[in-house]
């Protein structure tokens, strides 16, 4: 997963440019509901819930918040019956696209989606078009004046990790989806405190485009993001420094 430490990169520069932090609280939201609603209301049995409760914490949602939102997905108070839904896809200039959405009326949110992708130049594809060209994966970041490489690597491997990278200052753990939980635990046993814990989808490939071929991918991804339905979007657009130029 040598192709991590460029994505994790990339991600918080994004994150920067594009300033979307407004919805960050539904999004989680819906997360905490969805697998609340799954796998119980319990972190240390689910381990879904608990990568959706640490991103509320990494986004400083207040804890009543995140509790009305467990409840909510396990029916002890009412609330709206969200469903996940994935759409695939390619932008212009065949970038591969994959969209993750919750929501509670999937005629809109197909609705939105597609018209997103045929505003911009993409086209809709069926499932798994794309997605193979994705590896789901767990990553946590934890910093690394909490522990030492040697000590971390012992702790994460033995729990269940794939690989432990380090880069500025913090280690980037990499995990398969089914051992996300019980290196969390693990983490958690020994006092750590991650900085980040996700369920992401990491392209295995991405391509190099033209700044202004760039531009107008990011328009179909900026579009997608936009919709209160769509959770993540990931995609295979290289974004190296010239890129970020001219999307920024």
């Amino acid at each position: 997963m040598a192709g991590h430490n460029k994505w994790s990169k990339v991600k918080r520069i994004k994150a920067v440019v594009d300033g979307k932090r407004s919805k960050v609280w539904q999004r989680i939201t819906r997360e905490i509901m969805v697998a609340a609603r799954d796998g119980g209301g319990d972190p240390n049995m689910n381990a879904k819930l608990a990568a959706a409760l640490e991103r509320a914490r990494a986004e400083n949602m207040p804890k009543d918040n995140m509790q009305r939102a467990i409840k909510r997905g396990t029916g002890e108070i009412a609330g709206a019956d969200y469903e996940e839904l994935n759409y695939e896809g390619y932008a212009p200039f065949g970038i591969a696209v994959f969209v993750e959405t919750l929501t509670d009326n999937p005629v809109r949110t197909v609705a939105d989606v597609r018209h997103a992708f045929s505003k911009n130049g993409g086209n809709m594809g069926t499932t798994g078009s794309v997605g193979y060209l994705f590896d789901h994966k767990g990553i946590i970041e934890v910093a690394s004046s909490d522990i030492t490489h040697d000590d971390l690597f012992e702790l994460v491997v033995e729990a269940g990790a794939d690989d432990l990278v380090e880069e500025a200052g913090r280690y980037v753990v990499t995990t398969p989806v089914e051992a996300f939980g019980s290196v969390q635990q693990a983490l958690s046993k020994a006092g750590i405190k991650p900085m980040e814990a996700n369920l992401e989808r990491i392209p295995t490939t991405t391509n190099k485009l033209k700044p202004e071929e760039a531009v107008k991918v990011m328009k179909l991804i900026d579009m997608l993001e936009d919709s209160d339905d769509v959770q993540e979007v990931y995609h295979t657009l290289e974004l190296d420094d010239e890129t970020l130029e001219a999307i920024g």
